[in-house]
This record gives structure tokens, C-alpha cells and sequence, in this order.
């Protein structure tokens, strides 16, 4: 089955243009012309992902993006922006979108994000969870629904995008958040570098790059505790694993 996008763009040639494209790259798509048809779309037949103008007359992108999100809708969000100033891009994001392109932009931009955006959500594949070239199942304490996930001690509010290791809040920037959230989903999967930055970059950074060791670093700072397991360990030369013990 392809998967499904809602387009939300008021500019006819741009959203009939970009709605071709997307149905030449195989995805199912879905076209609307303001904010106001793209809430009812959306509940009426909820996309794999929404693509959405930010300038539309009546219900912008953002206050599409702010009421989906107060509804805990997770689907993945895609905005278009003429916008460039850094506190518009802030805006979005704030509003709860995953990701933007800056208008004018190339299509194939547009299609890497998606896919990004897409893999975010997707199951991890098997191939991907391996220790020592051995595959490992998911632990069976894995608790996950649409609101939380739940695992090794660890809490997570996905519409709220709150954490929690036991009963201590954890305070964590916006890639802390997915990060965590990706090993928790994955809890007793080893997922290799190269899957985690596809999941929560969008790319790999080549094997020079130290981000994600940096990242992982700073979720252990605020995970770890006096007297208590380590949560996230380091597979040498694999990747990471969270689990207890």
C-alpha cells in the first residue's frame, strides 16, 4: 500500500504541481486547498504524513499543527514556508511540526524529508538490531500507545513530549526528546548508528561524526543516577541499547 499524504497548499500551481510529483514518487495523495478542508481530511481519513503551507487564508499551517497536536494526533508534519527568518522557523516547530522547507524549494528536498519524516515513525527494521551481528527482540515490558511508551524505568508523554525516569521529570531539548523516545520504542534492541541518525536526522553524518555520541552523552548525564542501573549502553562498534541491568 503507498503511503498517504494530506497536502494543504492555497497556491493552485503549487499544490497541483507538488501534488503530481508526489504521485509520481508513489504516494497517495490527497490535495487541499486551506486549513479549514485539511482538519476535516485529516479526520475524516488520517494521512502516514501532512504537508502544509504556513501562509493559508482563514486556519494557517500553524493553527492546523496546533490543533491536531492538542488532539495528541502524532502524524508526522511537513511545513512549506516563504518564511525564512529564524523565529518563523522557531514558530513551527513550537507549533508542533517536525520539520519545513523554505520556499522556493527544489522537490527532491521535499521527498528526502518526507522520507525522513516517514522512517521516524516506521518500525525499526530487524536488520537494524544487532549485537555482535546477532539479532535481539524487543523486551516484552515495551509498553507503547498512541499517548505513551513505556519502558526500563522510563516514561515518556508523547503528546505532552514529557519524560520520566521513575518519578523524576527529565528535562530534555527537542533531538534529547526523539532520541530517547527511539531507544525506549527499541528498548532492548540494539540500534546502529547509522539507524539512529536516518531516524532522528534524517542522514547519516559519516563515521567521523561525533553528534550522536555527543547526544547520547547528554541523555546519560540526565538519565543516570546515584545507585541506579545505566539505562543506555554502548555497543562497541554497533551502536546503542537501552535496557536494565
Amino acid at each position: 500500500m503507498p503511503q498517504t499524504v494530506l497536502l494543504a497548499e492555497d497556491d493552485r500551481a503549487i499544490r497541483h504541481a507538488l501534488e503530481r510529483a508526489l504521485t509520481l514518487e508513489g504516494y497517495a495523495v490527497t490535495a487541499v486547498a486551506d486549513g479549514v478542508e485539511a482538519l476535516a481530511q485529516a479526520h475524516k481519513t488520517p494521512p502516514d504524513v501532512l504537508v502544509l503551507d504556513v501562509m493559508m487564508p482563514g486556519i494557517d499551517g500553524l493553527q492546523v499543527c496546533r490543533v491536531l497536536r492538542a488532539e495528541g494526533n502524532r502524524t508526522p508534519i511537513l511545513m512549506l514556508t516563504a518564511l525564512v527568518e529564524t523565529a518563523d522557523r522557531i514558530a513551527g516547530l513550537d507549533a508542533g511540526a517536525d520539520d519545513y522547507v523554505v520556499k522556493p524549494f527544489d522537490v527532491e528536498e521535499v521527498f528526502a524529508r518526507l522520507r525522513a519524516l516517514l522512517r521516524r515513525t516506521s518500525p525499526v527494521p530487524a536488520a537494524a538490531a544487532t549485537s555482535g551481528g546477532a539479532s535481539e527482540s524487543p523486551r516484552a515490558d515495551v509498553q507503547i500507545s498512541d499517548r505513551q511508551v513505556e519502558a526500563a524505568g522510563i516514561r515518556m508523554d508523547l503528546q505532552a513530549r514529557r519524560a520520566w525516569r521513575g518519578k523524576r521529570e527529565l528535562e530534555l531539548t527537542r533531538t534529547e526528546f526523539e532520541l530517547l523516545e527511539l531507544l525506549v520504542r527499541n528498548a532492548g534492541i540494539v540500534l546502529d548508528h547509522s539507524t539512529i541518525y536516518d531516524r532522528i536526522w534524517g542522514y547519516d553524518f559519516g563515521p567521523g561524526s561525533k553528534n550522536l555520541a555527543v547526544y547520547v552523552g547528554y541523555l546519560r548525564r540526565k538519565l543516570d543516577e546515584p545507585g541506579a542501573p545505566q539505562l543506555i549502553h554502548t555497543v562497541r562498534g554497533v551502536g546503542y541499547v537501552l535496557r536494565e541491568d
